[in-house]
């Protein structure tokens, strides 16, 4: 089995989140791509076998060192950078789980580019117990938070909860208890729990919790950048049909993300980032 290993959303030959990538001939069992992935040890592995005969058309599965996620953004756009080199540049069809979406691979001088089109996004104000939980876990009061934006649970693919803090220092002092954040995790059906420093209109500052992947932080996540982009504009935010994330800074592994939408609820959004092989 040939695994690549790609770093996405990477700047230059610098950050990004690492992926496992496997192109495959013939299907293989659930316990064998969790197997791939542990053995990997990235926060995502995703494996694709070729749909059809056009080449363009792939079945994506993703998979962390502990669980099966039913999207993942910084892993689709490795697959992205890795298809390009097999089979060309152009547009990729990717049959997922529960969606079908889009990638798009592009060769710069820099490398690969890929961007995604997000499954359908929708969010909607926390509950009580998950609001409970989650400030808990890193020890947040109310007087964190910054009133621009209200605590969220958002989707774009998977779910995740986004809270927004108004001290970037607070954000770089991230802590948590890995076992009781993959309980609370798990609990709330959450993939990540994503804490957002709001720097501008169209910039932020995000970390992204993933303890229910057994990973205490990813450095770039592309998934929870589409579900936040669909609550943005479920928020009315200025976004002026695009924005940028900035990631993985606080643990040594920068990353950038950028993104664009339109005015249409629920709309799919448009992820794009670089793409680095890691030696």
């Amino acid at each position: 089995m040939d695994i690549q290993r790609i770093a996405a959303f990477s700047q230059g030959s610098e950050g990004g989140n690492p992926a496992g990538v496997v192109l495959l001939q013939d299907a293989v069992s659930e316990n064998e791509m969790a197997r791939v992935a542990a053995e990997v040890g990235y926060s995502e592995t995703a494996f694709a076998v070729a749909h059809g005969d056009d080449g363009k058309t792939w079945r994506v599965r993703y998979f962390s060192p502990e669980s099966e996620v039913p999207f993942c953004g910084h892993a689709t756009i490795a697959l992205g950078a890795a298809l390009g080199k097999h089979s060309g540049t152009g547009t990729y069809t990717l049959v997922l789980n529960d969606a079908t979406i889009t990638v798009d691979a592009e060769a710069t001088p820099e490398g690969m580019m890929a961007t995604l089109s997000s499954p359908p996004t929708k969010s909607r104000a926390m509950t009580g117990s998950e609001m409970e939980d989650v400030m808990a876990l890193f020890g947040l009061t109310l007087e964190d938070l910054d009133p621009q934006l209200a605590p969220a649970h958002i989707h774009g693919g998977a779910n995740h909860a986004v809270l927004p803090l108004t001290d970037r220092a607070r954000l770089a002092a991230m802590t948590y208890d890995l076992d009781q954040g993959r309980a609370v995790m798990r609990k709330h059906d959450l993939v990540t729990v994503m804490l957002v420093h709001i720097e501008g209109p169209q910039t932020f500052v995000v970390r992204n919790a993933f303890a229910s992947g057994g990973v205490l932080e990813d450095p770039a996540t592309g998934a929870a950048a589409a579900a936040f982009a669909g609550y943005l504009r479920d928020s009315r935010w200025p976004h002026n049909g695009g924005f940028s994330i900035r990631q993985g800074e606080d643990m040594g592994s920068p990353s950038l993300i950028k993104v664009a939408l339109d005015d249409t609820k629920g709309a799919s959004v448009q992820v794009s980032g670089g793409a680095r092989d890691i030696k």
